[in-house]
C-alpha cells in the first residue's frame, strides 16, 4: 500500500436525521479512523463543525450534548414498539412544526405576513437564534480555523442560484458559514455573508462528495466515509403519504450513485490516458495539447465507504424534522450499528488498499434487503 491516504468524512443533509451520523462517527473513531477532511451539507455541515471545533476526546461528547439539547420527550413507550415509534414519529413532528426544537428554532411570534416585505435575514417562519446561541457554546471556531481538519461547508447564494463552499483552507470559518449551509426556505431564513444571502446547499446539492473529488490532490489516496441520510432505492408508494416521503428521499438522496458512476468512469478515462502515456512519440511530449490531457492521467487510489440511513418502519414524510428524543436515540444507534456492521464485515476487514483503481463498500445493504425479508425495516 504505498503512498498515503486522506481519509474523509462526507455529511448529507436531512435535519433530525443527522443523529445517525453522530452515531456513525461514535463508531468510526472508536474503531480508529479518524478523518483529516470533513464535508457537511445543511445538518451534516453542522455534525463537521462540531466535530471540527472540539478536540478530538470531547467530539462525540459534544455531539450528544447537541443531539440531547434539541430533542425533546422520553425515550419510552408503551403498547406494540412499531404502532408506538409511528405515533412518537407523528407527536415529535408536530411538535416541533407548531412550537419549533430546543436549542435550535423557534417560531416567529406573530407569524410575518406572507404579502408584507421584511429585512431579508428575517424572511423565514422559524428564528434560528437559538441555534446561534447553542454552536456558540458547542463549537471553538478559532480550532476550525487553525486549520487541524479540513471543514468544506456547502450553501446557494440566493441572488445568483449558484453553489458554494466554504472551506477552512481558503477562508476563515465563522458561525454564519455553518448557519448558511442549514437555512433551507422557508423554515429558515436565510445569512449573510460579506453582503451576500445564502440558503441552505441541499437547495442545489445535497452531498458533498464531488467537492472532495474535485478538489483534492489527484495522486493522493482517499478513502471516504460517506454518511447519507436519505436512500435513493425505497419501494414504489402505495398511498399518498407514501407519495410525499418517496419524494422527499429522491430529491435529498442527490444523486450518490450518479456521482459514484461518473468518479468510476473518469477513473477509466485516467487510467486510458496513463496507457497512452506510453505510446507517445517523444516529439510530442511537450506539446500543450499532450500536456493538459497527460495531468488528468495523474492515477490514486478512491474508497468510498456508504453508511445509508435506510428507513425505519414507522417513518414518514415528516422525519426530518421530527426532533423526539425517541426518534433521535433510533437514528444515533442505527448510524453506530451500520458503522460497526462495516468496520466488521470482512469485505471491508480484507480489503487491500487501492492505489490505482476506485472500490466503493455499502456493507450493510445486504443486512437491510435481509431485514425485509424477515419482514423488519
Amino acid at each position: 500500500m504505498a503512498g498515503t491516504e486522506i481519509i474523509g468524512l462526507v455529511l448529507q443533509g436531512g435535519g433530525a436525521l443527522g443523529a445517525y451520523q453522530a452515531g456513525a462517527f461514535e463508531e468510526l473513531n472508536a474503531g480508529g479512523y479518524s478523518p483529516y477532511w470533513y464535508a457537511g451539507i445543511s445538518i451534516g455541515a453542522i455534525n463537521a463543525a462540531i466535530i471540527c471545533g472540539n478536540p478530538p476526546d470531547r467530539r462525540v461528547a459534544r455531539l450528544r450534548e447537541f443531539w440531547e439539547r434539541i430533542t425533546s420527550g422520553a425515550s419510552m413507550y408503551f403498547g406494540a414498539p412499531e404502532i408506538m415509534s409511528a405515533v412518537s414519529a407523528d407527536v415529535g413532528a408536530s411538535t416541533a412544526a407548531l412550537f419549533g426544537a430546543p436549542g435550535f428554532f423557534a417560531p416567529r411570534l406573530p407569524p410575518e405576513a406572507p404579502l408584507w416585505p421584511y429585512p431579508p435575514t428575517s424572511l423565514s417562519l422559524y428564528d434560528t437564534q437559538p441555534l446561534r446561541d447553542t454552536l456558540s457554546e458547542l463549537v471553538d471556531f478559532d480550532l476550525i480555523n487553525a486549520k487541524r481538519n479540513r471543514l468544506s461547508v456547502g450553501a446557494v447564494n440566493v441572488r445568483t442560484g449558484n453553489f458554494q463552499y466554504f472551506d477552512n483552507m481558503t477562508e476563515k470559518i465563522s458561525l454564519d458559514h455553518i448557519l448558511a449551509s442549514g437555512a433551507l426556505p422557508p423554515g429558515f431564513p436565510p445569512v449573510e455573508i460579506k453582503g451576500e444571502l445564502y440558503w441552505d446547499g441541499g437547495l442545489v446539492s445535497n452531498t458533498p462528495l464531488q467537492y472532495i473529488l474535485d478538489n483534492c490532490d489527484p495522486k493522493t489516496n482517499l478513502c471516504l466515509f460517506q454518511v447519507d441520510l436519505f436512500s435513493a432505492r425505497g419501494p414504489a408508494p402505495e398511498t399518498l403519504f407514501d407519495v410525499l416521503h418517496r419524494e422527499k428521499e429522491i430529491r435529498y438522496s442527490s444523486r450518490t450513485r450518479f456521482n459514484t458512476d461518473l468518479l468510476k468512469r473518469a477513473h477509466d478515462l485516467r487510467v486510458t490516458v496513463n496507457r497512452l502515456s506510453k505510446k507517445i512519440r517523444p516529439e510530442l511530449l511537450q506539446d500543450p495539447d499532450w500536456l493538459a490531457l497527460s495531468d488528468f492521467g495523474d492515477l490514486a487510489g478512491v474508497t468510498i465507504v456508504q453508511l445509508i440511513h435506510r428507513r425505519a418502519a414507522y417513518e414518514t414524510g415528516a422525519k426530518d424534522y421530527d426532533f423526539s428524543r425517541l426518534s433521535m436515540d433510533d437514528h444515533w444507534k442505527a448510524g453506530a450499528a451500520d458503522a460497526v456492521a462495516t468496520l466488521t464485515n470482512p469485505k471491508w476487514v480484507s480489503r487491500s488498499r487501492p492505489d490505482e483503481d476506485v472500490v466503493i463498500f455499502d456493507c450493510t445493504k445486504e443486512l437491510y434487503q435481509a431485514d425485509k425479508k424477515r419482514g423488519r425495516s
